[in-house]
Parts: C-alpha cells; structure tokens; sequence
C-alpha cells in the first residue's frame, strides 16, 4: 500500500506542477498512521494545493480511497 499510494501522491503531484523533476514524496511512518510529505518547487506550491484547496484536497481522499489492510491511517502533509 505504501508504495502504490507513494506512487500515485508522485504521478499527480508531477502532472500538476512546471518542475516534475523537484517532485519529491518522502514516507514517514507511525503507530496509527503513515505520513506522506511532498514537497515540490516553491513556485508550483499553489497548483499542488490549488484553489482553496480543492486540489490538496482532492490528492488526501485518493489517498484514503486506496485504504490501508493494516488499519494505518495515511496522511498527506504539502510541504513549503
């Protein structure tokens, strides 16, 4: 699951933004939880977070769609 929901935060984060190649997904994990960090080039910020937040918003419930199988709640934190 880690790698599918890597994977797919990387492939939407690089469609979105000028600077694919400073797309950046770093997995950090917990007790209950898994943190994705992205992190992208400063100038593509707002097309990952979009307006209002539609788009970072849009990204967290693909993320929750894949589910967990081992009841690890994912996170997705946009990093500036």
């Amino acid at each position: 699951m880690e790698d599918r929901a890597r994977e797919l935060i990387e492939y939407v984060a690089r469609a979105l933004v000028d600077d694919a190649d400073a797309v950046e997904v770093n997995v950090v994990e917990a007790d209950r939880a898994t943190m994705y960090e992205l992190s992208v080039d400063p100038r593509d910020l707002g097309k990952v977070i979009g307006r209002d937040g539609r788009t970072a918003r849009a990204l967290r419930t693909l993320l929750s769609a894949l589910g967990s199988p081992n009841g690890k709640r994912a996170i997705l934190d946009i990093l500036d």
